[in-house]
């Protein structure tokens, strides 16, 4: 028995109203690639337009690697030293399709969206916010996951290109897609929003993470806010309580507006107390009965709220949401703790000011009999906001309970100058081997050693180094 196509060219072309060569093309493709190198037989390859590369140069070896049509557009041909028809042409000696259209990434966005309407029964879940997405996200599939089939975006899978590439991963046996959606740019949120169309669409916060983008506050409560912009008047919005932007994001919205958070049970169920664990997670009492949340600090606890009121909205009854929650793991690099002669907290995935604030608040309120060491590197994207967020960042580590501070990265330098203030040891290096020295001499059993920095920082190089395996013996 022959495997099926995702989707056949014909109704490809048709649903993004694209050019098909050769006109009476027949047959399908069995998965997507956007980079020639991952191109498997039956591949549809998109060729991409980016700043420093065009996949439009590559379709010679996207087609060697089996790719049976790519998704191309006239200009990107044309710059590329392709003559479309020519090509066309050469394309049926192959026995290979073309599908031309005016913008390629449009292409994918549209195909994705083609796609995911031959899923009637799937319910679509969108994410946003400025923090906290993919760990709500991975929350919310161990939730629903004990009841029902679910499909995500795998990683941090939120892009332009991310979210539509993983929507082709949905399949008849799945019950519930969540994915959540980021952005880069301007009006990202509404493109990935018209991919998926979700019936139920939760914002996790608005922070100034990518307000070097956007400009402003307001600006970023604006674009989050267009994940609930495909809603016909059935969907749900599910909006933190506690948000500075609460009623600006209920505002206009149309659909069903819920609230959700520790004091605001309409989403979620009723919350009967919050215990602090530490590094051991919290425990958390819902409608009386006490549930082991294994991730730590408070920010986490609101993304398991957040995972909760999805949860909830979906149908999945209190006993699987407590059983969900008890079954979560750390993810990389986010809120990650490695116990051994050391503690490490490695939360280097991603940095923004909000969560920067919340990492660093949390290793304070830590009961810690041993030394306190930060490393924080560079929060990135912050554009004109740069220097006085990264001073915030400086004051709250000048009254922090630390014994010693690394930063790292140049725009650090501004944290630097607030320390000095505040009279405290610290180091401060825009070069990853003398950070690495620095610390090779100071790191000792018993301390608790923190990583936080944007992605672009890769913190996650020093766990070697600040990670020391065994027993404390201290």
């Amino acid at each position: 028995m022959s495997k099926p196509f995702l989707m056949d060219y014909r109704s490809a072309a048709l649903a993004i109203g694209a050019e098909l060569f050769p006109e009476r093309a027949e047959g399908g493709f069995f998965s997507v690639a956007i980079d020639s190198r991952k191109v498997n037989k039956g591949s549809l390859f998109i060729a991409l337009q980016g700043l420093s590369s065009d996949g439009h140069r590559f379709l010679d070896e996207a087609f060697d690697a089996g790719a049976a049509g790519a998704l191309v557009s006239r200009k990107g041909l044309e710059e590329a030293g392709h003559d479309p028809q020519t090509l066309g042409i050469q394309a049926a000696e192959k026995g290979v399709i073309l599908l031309i259209v005016d913008d390629t990434l449009k292409g994918l966005q549209n195909l994705a969206a083609a796609y995911l309407e031959l899923f009637p029964r799937l319910l679509r879940i969108g994410i946003t916010g400025s923090s906290g997405k993919t760990t709500t996200k991975e929350i919310t599939a161990s939730v629903i996951g004990k009841e029902k089939n679910v499909i995500m975006n795998s990683g941090n899978l939120n892009s332009e290109t991310g979210l539509p590439l993983s929507t082709f991963n949905v399949r008849t046996h799945h019950d519930v897609g969540v994915f959540e959606a980021g952005m880069n740019r301007k009006g990202e949120i509404k493109e990935l929003a018209a991919v998926l169309k979700p019936e139920i669409a939760l914002v996790t916060n608005i922070g100034p993470a990518h307000i070097g983008i956007l400009g402003s506050m307001e600006n970023i409560a604006n674009e989050k806010k267009q994940i609930f912009s495909q809603f016909t008047g059935t969907e749900t919005a599910l909006i933190p309580e506690d948000d500075p932007f609460r009623d600006y994001l209920a505002q206009g919205v149309n659909g069903k507006v819920l609230f959700y958070g520790q004091n605001t049970f309409e989403a979620s169920g009723k919350l009967n107390s919050i215990l602090d664990r530490g590094l051991a997670g919290t425990e958390i009492n819902w409608e009386g009965i006490p549930v082991s949340f294994g991730l730590p600090g408070k920010h986490n606890v609101k993304n398991a709220l957040a995972a909760a009121a999805l949860a909830n909205e979906a149908g999945i009854s209190a006993a699987s949401i407590r059983n969900g929650l008890a079954g979560v793991k750390g993810l990389f690099g986010r809120s990650e703790v490695l116990q051994g002669k050391t503690t490490v907290i490695r939360d280097c995935y991603n940095s923004n000011p909000d969560s920067a604030a919340e990492a660093l608040a949390f290793c304070d309120s830590i009961n810690w009999p041993g030394r306190r060491i930060y490393i924080v590197g560079s929060m990135l994207e912050l554009g004109e906001h740069e220097e006085a967020e990264h001073r915030k960042i400086g004051q709250i580590l000048g009254e922090s309970k630390a014994d010693l501070i690394f930063l790292y990265g140049k725009e650090m330098e501004n944290a630097a100058e607030e320390l000095k203030e505040y009279r405290r040891k610290y180091f401060h290096t825009g070069s990853m081997e003398q950070l690495s020295k620095e610390l090779e001499n100071e790191i000792q059993s018993g301390d608790l050693v923190l990583l936080k920095g944007s992605r672009g920082c890769a913190l996650e190089q020093l766990t070697s180094i600040v990670f020391l395996e065994g027993p404390d013996v201290s």
